[in-house]
Protein backbone atom coordinates (compact mmCIF):
# COMPACT_ATOMS: atom_id res chain seq x y z
CA UNK A 1 0.00 0.00 0.00
CA UNK A 2 2.68 2.59 0.62
CA UNK A 3 4.35 1.40 -2.10
CA UNK A 4 1.10 2.47 -4.11
CA UNK A 5 1.38 5.78 -2.53
CA UNK A 6 4.76 6.15 -2.99
CA UNK A 7 3.88 5.71 -7.01
CA UNK A 8 1.24 7.66 -7.08
CA UNK A 9 2.38 11.34 -5.86
CA UNK A 10 5.64 10.71 -7.79
CA UNK A 11 3.00 10.60 -10.93
CA UNK A 12 1.55 13.67 -9.92
CA UNK A 13 4.38 15.37 -9.06
CA UNK A 14 5.78 14.71 -12.37
CA UNK A 15 9.04 13.43 -10.86
CA UNK A 16 9.87 12.14 -14.29
CA UNK A 17 11.12 15.73 -15.36
CA UNK A 18 14.06 15.66 -12.85
CA UNK A 19 15.59 12.17 -13.80
CA UNK A 20 13.27 10.05 -12.20
CA UNK A 21 11.77 6.62 -14.27
CA UNK A 22 8.55 5.42 -12.67
CA UNK A 23 7.28 1.76 -13.13
CA UNK A 24 4.97 -0.49 -11.03
CA UNK A 25 7.63 -2.15 -9.55
CA UNK A 26 10.11 0.58 -9.48
CA UNK A 27 11.40 4.06 -9.07
CA UNK A 28 15.07 4.98 -10.68
CA UNK A 29 16.44 8.62 -10.18
CA UNK A 30 19.45 9.24 -12.64
CA UNK A 31 21.95 12.17 -12.46
CA UNK A 32 24.42 13.04 -15.28
CA UNK A 33 25.90 15.56 -13.07
CA UNK A 34 27.53 12.71 -11.24
CA UNK A 35 30.96 13.04 -13.03
CA UNK A 36 31.43 16.37 -12.39
CA UNK A 37 30.74 15.88 -8.54
CA UNK A 38 33.31 13.21 -8.47
CA UNK A 39 36.13 15.33 -10.21
CA UNK A 40 35.45 18.06 -8.14
CA UNK A 41 35.81 15.95 -4.88
CA UNK A 42 38.72 14.33 -6.35
CA UNK A 43 40.37 17.66 -6.83
CA UNK A 44 40.27 17.84 -3.19
CA UNK A 45 41.36 14.38 -2.20
CA UNK A 46 43.40 12.81 -4.93
CA UNK A 47 46.33 11.74 -3.12
CA UNK A 48 44.45 9.62 -0.33
CA UNK A 49 42.30 8.51 -3.31
CA UNK A 50 45.38 7.42 -5.09
CA UNK A 51 46.43 5.32 -2.29
CA UNK A 52 43.06 3.78 -1.37
CA UNK A 53 42.80 3.22 -5.28
CA UNK A 54 46.02 1.06 -5.07
CA UNK A 55 44.77 -0.44 -1.91
CA UNK A 56 41.61 -1.51 -3.71
CA UNK A 57 43.99 -4.21 -5.72
CA UNK A 58 44.95 -5.48 -3.40
CA UNK A 59 42.48 -5.96 -0.90
CA UNK A 60 40.19 -7.45 -4.03
CA UNK A 61 42.72 -10.26 -3.58
CA UNK A 62 42.90 -10.82 -0.03
CA UNK A 63 38.91 -10.68 0.51
CA UNK A 64 38.21 -13.09 -2.75
CA UNK A 65 40.60 -15.60 -0.69
CA UNK A 66 39.05 -15.23 2.35
CA UNK A 67 35.51 -15.68 0.86
CA UNK A 68 36.44 -18.69 -0.55
CA UNK A 69 38.54 -20.38 2.64
CA UNK A 70 35.37 -19.38 4.81
CA UNK A 71 33.07 -21.36 2.30
CA UNK A 72 35.10 -24.35 1.93
CA UNK A 73 36.00 -24.28 5.94
CA UNK A 74 32.59 -24.19 6.63
CA UNK A 75 31.65 -27.35 4.41
CA UNK A 76 34.50 -28.98 6.00
CA UNK A 77 32.80 -28.09 9.54
CA UNK A 78 29.64 -29.74 8.73
CA UNK A 79 31.40 -33.42 7.78
CA UNK A 80 34.54 -32.76 10.70
CA UNK A 81 33.26 -30.43 13.37
CA UNK A 82 29.75 -29.59 13.17
CA UNK A 83 29.51 -27.50 16.27
CA UNK A 84 31.79 -25.31 14.15
CA UNK A 85 29.54 -24.79 11.15
CA UNK A 86 28.35 -21.24 10.88
CA UNK A 87 24.57 -21.37 9.01
CA UNK A 88 24.14 -19.19 6.16
CA UNK A 89 21.01 -17.36 4.61
CA UNK A 90 20.18 -15.17 2.26
CA UNK A 91 19.07 -11.73 3.68
CA UNK A 92 15.04 -11.36 2.02
CA UNK A 93 12.86 -8.91 3.55
CA UNK A 94 9.41 -10.66 4.60
CA UNK A 95 11.06 -14.81 3.81
CA UNK A 96 14.49 -14.80 5.71
CA UNK A 97 13.50 -11.27 7.37
CA UNK A 98 10.61 -11.62 9.40
CA UNK A 99 10.89 -9.58 12.70
CA UNK A 100 10.04 -6.24 12.16
CA UNK A 101 13.05 -4.77 13.81
CA UNK A 102 15.61 -6.93 11.49
CA UNK A 103 13.53 -5.65 8.85
CA UNK A 104 14.30 -2.02 9.47
CA UNK A 105 18.03 -2.55 10.66
CA UNK A 106 18.74 -4.18 7.21
CA UNK A 107 16.66 -1.40 5.34
CA UNK A 108 18.02 1.18 6.88
CA UNK A 109 21.60 -0.20 6.30
CA UNK A 110 21.57 -1.34 3.03
CA UNK A 111 21.33 2.29 1.24
CA UNK A 112 24.21 3.57 3.33
CA UNK A 113 25.92 0.35 2.49
CA UNK A 114 25.35 0.78 -1.34
CA UNK A 115 25.93 4.03 -2.05
CA UNK A 116 29.46 4.02 -0.07
CA UNK A 117 30.20 1.16 -2.39
CA UNK A 118 28.75 2.76 -5.65
CA UNK A 119 30.74 6.07 -4.38
CA UNK A 120 33.78 4.29 -4.29
CA UNK A 121 33.16 2.92 -7.71
CA UNK A 122 32.54 6.34 -8.86
CA UNK A 123 35.36 8.31 -7.37
CA UNK A 124 38.35 5.39 -8.40
CA UNK A 125 36.55 5.91 -11.88
CA UNK A 126 37.65 10.07 -12.02
CA UNK A 127 41.00 9.08 -10.44
CA UNK A 128 41.52 6.86 -13.81
CA UNK A 129 39.86 9.49 -15.82
CA UNK A 130 37.13 7.26 -17.04
CA UNK A 131 33.85 8.97 -17.47
CA UNK A 132 30.80 8.23 -15.26
CA UNK A 133 27.99 8.45 -17.52
CA UNK A 134 25.13 8.65 -14.82
CA UNK A 135 24.77 8.12 -11.19
CA UNK A 136 21.72 7.57 -9.08
CA UNK A 137 19.65 5.32 -6.97
CA UNK A 138 16.97 3.00 -7.75
CA UNK A 139 14.20 1.70 -5.33
CA UNK A 140 12.24 -1.55 -5.52
CA UNK A 141 9.18 -2.09 -3.47
CA UNK A 142 11.18 -3.08 -0.26
CA UNK A 143 14.89 -2.57 -1.72
CA UNK A 144 17.02 -0.06 -2.72
CA UNK A 145 20.12 0.00 -4.82
CA UNK A 146 22.74 2.92 -5.87
CA UNK A 147 24.92 3.02 -8.81
CA UNK A 148 26.98 4.60 -11.18
CA UNK A 149 27.21 3.87 -15.20
CA UNK A 150 31.04 4.42 -16.66
CA UNK A 151 31.14 4.83 -20.17
CA UNK A 152 31.99 1.51 -21.34
CA UNK A 153 33.97 2.65 -23.81
CA UNK A 154 36.25 4.29 -21.67
CA UNK A 155 36.57 1.63 -19.17
CA UNK A 156 37.72 -0.91 -21.77
CA UNK A 157 40.17 1.03 -23.42
CA UNK A 158 41.36 2.13 -20.21
CA UNK A 159 44.74 0.23 -18.55
CA UNK A 160 44.23 -3.47 -16.92
CA UNK A 161 45.30 -1.80 -13.25
CA UNK A 162 42.94 0.86 -13.63
CA UNK A 163 39.96 -0.87 -14.31
CA UNK A 164 41.13 -3.52 -11.20
CA UNK A 165 41.21 -0.60 -9.03
CA UNK A 166 37.49 0.44 -10.01
CA UNK A 167 36.17 -2.52 -9.45
CA UNK A 168 37.92 -3.72 -5.97
CA UNK A 169 36.90 0.21 -4.61
CA UNK A 170 33.38 -0.47 -3.92
CA UNK A 171 33.78 -3.93 -1.71
CA UNK A 172 37.04 -2.53 -0.22
CA UNK A 173 35.12 0.91 1.12
CA UNK A 174 32.46 -1.18 2.48
CA UNK A 175 34.94 -3.44 4.41
CA UNK A 176 37.37 -0.53 5.66
CA UNK A 177 33.99 1.00 6.91
CA UNK A 178 33.60 -1.90 8.55
CA UNK A 179 37.08 -2.09 10.02
CA UNK A 180 36.32 1.68 11.35
CA UNK A 181 32.79 0.89 12.74
CA UNK A 182 34.29 -2.05 14.70
CA UNK A 183 36.73 -0.53 15.78
CA UNK A 184 33.89 1.28 18.13
CA UNK A 185 31.80 -0.90 18.66
CA UNK A 186 34.87 -3.39 20.45
CA UNK A 187 33.32 -1.81 23.45
CA UNK A 188 30.15 -3.90 22.95
CA UNK A 189 29.42 -6.64 24.68
CA UNK A 190 26.92 -7.95 21.94
CA UNK A 191 30.17 -7.58 19.31
CA UNK A 192 31.59 -9.92 20.82
CA UNK A 193 28.93 -12.80 19.99
CA UNK A 194 29.54 -11.71 16.09
CA UNK A 195 33.14 -11.73 16.01
CA UNK A 196 32.67 -15.17 17.65
CA UNK A 197 31.55 -16.33 14.64
CA UNK A 198 34.56 -14.81 11.58
CA UNK A 199 37.08 -17.57 11.21
CA UNK A 200 40.55 -16.55 10.70
CA UNK A 201 40.74 -13.55 12.78
CA UNK A 202 37.17 -13.25 15.05
CA UNK A 203 39.03 -15.40 17.63
CA UNK A 204 42.15 -13.37 18.14
CA UNK A 205 40.50 -10.04 18.01
CA UNK A 206 38.24 -11.44 20.86
CA UNK A 207 40.61 -13.31 22.63
CA UNK A 208 42.54 -9.20 23.01
CA UNK A 209 39.80 -6.77 23.29
CA UNK A 210 37.31 -8.87 25.40
CA UNK A 211 37.24 -10.64 28.96
CA UNK A 212 35.59 -14.21 28.32
CA UNK A 213 33.92 -15.65 31.05
CA UNK A 214 34.93 -19.14 32.08
CA UNK A 215 31.50 -20.58 31.63
CA UNK A 216 28.14 -20.45 32.38
CA UNK A 217 26.73 -19.90 36.20
CA UNK A 218 23.72 -22.57 37.51
CA UNK A 219 21.35 -20.60 39.29
CA UNK A 220 19.50 -23.15 39.83
CA UNK A 221 18.29 -27.23 39.55
CA UNK A 222 15.01 -28.65 38.17
CA UNK A 223 14.12 -31.41 40.35
CA UNK A 224 14.23 -34.99 39.32
CA UNK A 225 16.20 -33.95 36.28
CA UNK A 226 19.49 -35.31 35.10
CA UNK A 227 21.52 -32.25 36.56
CA UNK A 228 20.04 -33.33 39.85
CA UNK A 229 20.80 -36.90 39.88
CA UNK A 230 23.90 -36.24 38.81
CA UNK A 231 24.76 -33.92 41.42
CA UNK A 232 25.08 -30.45 40.26
CA UNK A 233 24.47 -27.55 42.79
CA UNK A 234 23.54 -24.08 42.24
CA UNK A 235 26.22 -21.95 41.59
CA UNK A 236 28.53 -24.27 39.53
CA UNK A 237 29.76 -23.06 36.49
CA UNK A 238 29.85 -24.87 33.61
CA UNK A 239 32.76 -25.31 31.26
CA UNK A 240 31.59 -28.13 28.93
CA UNK A 241 28.99 -30.15 27.88
CA UNK A 242 30.28 -33.35 25.48
CA UNK A 243 33.41 -31.98 25.33
CA UNK A 244 32.13 -28.48 23.61
CA UNK A 245 33.62 -25.44 25.82
CA UNK A 246 30.82 -23.28 26.95
CA UNK A 247 31.36 -19.61 27.49
CA UNK A 248 27.94 -18.18 26.75
CA UNK A 249 24.08 -19.51 26.50
CA UNK A 250 24.78 -19.53 23.07
CA UNK A 251 27.69 -22.49 23.22
CA UNK A 252 25.12 -25.15 24.36
CA UNK A 253 24.76 -27.92 21.87
CA UNK A 254 21.18 -29.47 20.81
CA UNK A 255 20.73 -32.19 22.83
CA UNK A 256 18.52 -35.31 22.41
CA UNK A 257 16.17 -36.53 25.61
CA UNK A 258 17.38 -39.94 27.02
CA UNK A 259 20.96 -39.21 25.60
CA UNK A 260 23.41 -39.16 28.25
CA UNK A 261 25.86 -36.32 28.46
CA UNK A 262 29.13 -35.53 29.96
CA UNK A 263 29.04 -31.67 31.69
CA UNK A 264 32.29 -30.12 33.31
CA UNK A 265 31.95 -27.86 36.33
CA UNK A 266 34.05 -25.18 38.35
CA UNK A 267 33.11 -25.52 42.08
CA UNK A 268 34.85 -23.94 45.14
CA UNK A 269 38.28 -23.52 42.32
CA UNK A 270 38.20 -27.46 41.60
CA UNK A 271 36.90 -28.88 38.45
CA UNK A 272 34.55 -31.68 38.69
CA UNK A 273 33.06 -33.76 35.66
CA UNK A 274 29.69 -35.30 35.82
CA UNK A 275 27.18 -37.85 33.33
CA UNK A 276 23.74 -37.53 33.04
CA UNK A 277 20.87 -38.34 31.63
CA UNK A 278 19.07 -35.32 29.24
CA UNK A 279 15.56 -35.06 30.18
CA UNK A 280 12.56 -33.86 27.31
CA UNK A 281 11.54 -30.33 27.39
CA UNK A 282 7.90 -29.58 28.68
CA UNK A 283 7.33 -27.12 26.21
CA UNK A 284 9.09 -29.72 23.36
CA UNK A 285 9.08 -33.41 24.01
CA UNK A 286 11.63 -33.24 20.99
CA UNK A 287 14.20 -30.99 22.36
CA UNK A 288 16.56 -32.06 25.91
CA UNK A 289 17.36 -30.32 28.53
CA UNK A 290 19.85 -30.94 31.28
CA UNK A 291 17.62 -29.41 34.25
CA UNK A 292 18.84 -26.06 35.18
CA UNK A 293 17.79 -22.48 35.25
CA UNK A 294 21.37 -20.34 33.81
CA UNK A 295 22.76 -17.08 33.78
CA UNK A 296 21.72 -16.24 30.00
CA UNK A 297 24.18 -13.40 30.76
CA UNK A 298 26.66 -12.28 27.49
CA UNK A 299 29.86 -13.76 28.08
CA UNK A 300 31.89 -11.22 26.76
CA UNK A 301 33.37 -8.02 28.74
CA UNK A 302 35.15 -5.53 26.76
CA UNK A 303 38.75 -4.37 27.62
CA UNK A 304 37.98 -1.12 26.64
CA UNK A 305 35.15 0.22 28.02
CA UNK A 306 34.84 4.32 27.29
CA UNK A 307 31.58 3.64 25.74
CA UNK A 308 28.79 2.77 28.29
CA UNK A 309 26.15 0.81 26.11
CA UNK A 310 23.95 0.39 28.80
CA UNK A 311 23.16 4.47 28.35
CA UNK A 312 22.86 3.75 25.10
CA UNK A 313 18.99 2.98 23.39
CA UNK A 314 19.34 -0.76 22.48
CA UNK A 315 17.70 -0.05 19.21
CA UNK A 316 21.03 2.48 18.43
CA UNK A 317 23.13 -0.43 19.42
CA UNK A 318 21.49 -3.44 17.35
CA UNK A 319 21.20 -1.03 14.36
CA UNK A 320 24.96 -0.47 14.46
CA UNK A 321 25.59 -3.96 14.70
CA UNK A 322 23.39 -4.71 11.31
CA UNK A 323 25.31 -2.05 10.15
CA UNK A 324 29.02 -3.46 10.44
CA UNK A 325 27.41 -7.20 9.21
CA UNK A 326 25.79 -5.78 6.29
CA UNK A 327 29.00 -3.58 5.14
CA UNK A 328 31.40 -6.52 5.98
CA UNK A 329 29.84 -8.91 4.55
CA UNK A 330 28.89 -7.14 1.05
CA UNK A 331 32.02 -6.27 1.32
CA UNK A 332 33.36 -9.71 1.29
CA UNK A 333 30.96 -11.55 -0.65
CA UNK A 334 30.77 -9.20 -3.28
CA UNK A 335 34.38 -10.28 -4.33
CA UNK A 336 33.15 -13.58 -5.01
CA UNK A 337 33.76 -14.65 -9.07
CA UNK A 338 30.22 -14.87 -9.74
CA UNK A 339 28.53 -12.60 -13.07
CA UNK A 340 26.76 -10.55 -11.29
CA UNK A 341 29.13 -9.44 -8.79
CA UNK A 342 32.40 -7.77 -8.70
CA UNK A 343 34.28 -10.42 -8.07
CA UNK A 344 33.82 -11.77 -11.36
CA UNK A 345 34.43 -8.48 -13.42
CA UNK A 346 37.82 -8.85 -10.87
CA UNK A 347 38.61 -11.87 -12.40
CA UNK A 348 37.52 -11.76 -16.29
CA UNK A 349 39.90 -8.43 -16.10
CA UNK A 350 43.10 -10.50 -15.11
CA UNK A 351 42.87 -12.96 -17.51
CA UNK A 352 41.24 -11.32 -20.12
CA UNK A 353 43.78 -10.36 -23.62
CA UNK A 354 45.58 -13.16 -22.00
CA UNK A 355 44.03 -16.48 -23.64
CA UNK A 356 41.60 -16.38 -26.94
CA UNK A 357 37.52 -15.18 -25.89
CA UNK A 358 36.62 -18.65 -26.50
CA UNK A 359 38.95 -19.98 -23.22
CA UNK A 360 38.41 -17.11 -21.46
CA UNK A 361 34.38 -17.88 -21.16
CA UNK A 362 35.31 -21.65 -20.86
CA UNK A 363 37.41 -20.37 -17.77
CA UNK A 364 34.96 -18.03 -16.79
CA UNK A 365 32.03 -19.97 -16.66
CA UNK A 366 34.11 -22.97 -14.79
CA UNK A 367 34.77 -20.75 -12.05
CA UNK A 368 31.57 -19.45 -12.00
CA UNK A 369 30.42 -23.03 -11.70
CA UNK A 370 32.20 -23.86 -9.14
CA UNK A 371 31.71 -20.17 -6.91
CA UNK A 372 27.77 -20.79 -7.38
CA UNK A 373 27.69 -24.67 -6.32
CA UNK A 374 30.48 -23.57 -3.38
CA UNK A 375 27.62 -21.26 -2.16
CA UNK A 376 24.55 -22.91 -2.74
CA UNK A 377 26.36 -26.22 -0.96
CA UNK A 378 26.75 -24.02 2.12
CA UNK A 379 23.46 -22.59 1.79
CA UNK A 380 21.90 -26.36 1.66
CA UNK A 381 23.74 -27.85 4.53
CA UNK A 382 22.55 -24.83 6.84
CA UNK A 383 19.25 -26.50 5.73
CA UNK A 384 19.36 -29.56 6.62
CA UNK A 385 21.00 -28.73 9.96
CA UNK A 386 18.14 -26.34 11.07
CA UNK A 387 15.97 -25.73 8.67
CA UNK A 388 14.71 -22.72 7.09
CA UNK A 389 15.62 -20.19 9.48
CA UNK A 390 14.56 -16.78 10.01
CA UNK A 391 15.41 -13.34 11.99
Amino acid sequence: MIWVVIIVIAKALKFEKYGFELKAYSLVYKNKSVNEILIRILGRTRRGIKVFADVSVVAGFIMMGFAFYFLLNNVSNYFAAQNDFQQLTVLIPGVTLTSAPAISFFLLSIPIVLVMHEGAHGIVAALEKIKIKTGGFAVFIALFAGFVEPDEEEFDKAKKISKLRVIGAGATSNVMFAIVLGAILLTNPVFGMVLESIPLFGEPILNTFYEVSQGVLILSIIENSGAEQAGLLANDVITTINDIPIHGPADFPILNPGEIASVSVIRDGQVLEKTLEVIASPDDPERGLIGIMRDNSIPYKPVMDFIDWTNVDFNISMFLLWLWMISFFIGIINMLPLPILDGGKFIHTIIDKRFSDKSVNIVMWGIYAFTFVLFGLNIALSYLKSGWFTI
